[in-house]
């Protein structure tokens, strides 16, 4: 795992051989969020992909679509790194609160946490819901290339975690449709066979792999 403390890539960086990269399937993922990075690690090594987590912040831009604001993190990243890199961003998507929170999902759990999607879903029968995400990645043979995927489901009334107190994020209080587990409830093994983000994450993957061919 790669931090960088003062968001700029310096010669550590730099050093690495972006040939070298690509040859050896070695991608960065720009994150901050360590549970993110261990299900997308846990689901490119066996496709022989590895991958290493560099935080580095960035300024995101506000649109409603979370491939917009994708591709624009990963084009900025590059700028930074010069390496093949990949960023994420997802969202839920919940209909009876028209979309919200969407893209702003990252800020409204830092604010009003599952308690308060939960507060604002009271006395509401409508409670589905969709989790989309976007993966971008971006090299200099390639620039953005992006990679979608979505699960639909439902809010719960309550939430809902495992006895190991997996998941994170807005997990305890969604509800998959093709079962009857949050999940935070499921082991990493089930979220990452159905997820969103195991969606995106996969059709990447499988993308990048012929690439090499």
């Amino acid at each position: 795992m790669l931090k960088n403390a003062d968001n700029s890539c310096d010669d550590y960086y730099y050093n690495v051989n972006a040939d070298f990269q690509i040859r050896n399937k070695i991608i960065l993922f720009i994150t901050g969020n360590f549970h993110k990075f261990e299900e997308v690690r846990s689901i490119l090594n066996p496709m022989g992909i590895t991958v290493g987590m560099l935080c580095m912040k960035g300024k995101e831009i506000q649109s409603d679509h979370t491939n917009e604001i994708a591709e624009n993190s990963a084009t900025e990243a590059f700028t930074r790194c010069h390496l093949p890199l990949i960023v994420e961003d997802a969202g839920l998507f919940i209909d009876a609160l028209g979309g919200f929170p969407g893209p702003y999902s990252a800020y409204v759990y830092k604010t009003i946490q599952n308690k308060g999607i939960l507060k604002l879903m009271e006395n509401i029968q409508n409670r589905k819901a969709t989790f989309y995400a976007t993966i971008a990645y971006y090299s200099q043979k390639t620039g953005p290339q992006l990679f979608e995927g979505k699960i639909e489901g439902k809010i719960t009334l309550t939430e809902r975690k495992g006895n190991d107190n997996s998941g994170f994020g807005f997990d305890p209080i969604f509800q998959s449709s093709q079962g009857e587990k949050t999940f935070a409830e499921m082991s990493l093994r089930e979220k990452n066979s159905l997820s969103h983000r195991f969606q995106a994450v996969n059709k990447f993957a499988q993308w990048y792999n012929k690439q090499l061919i």
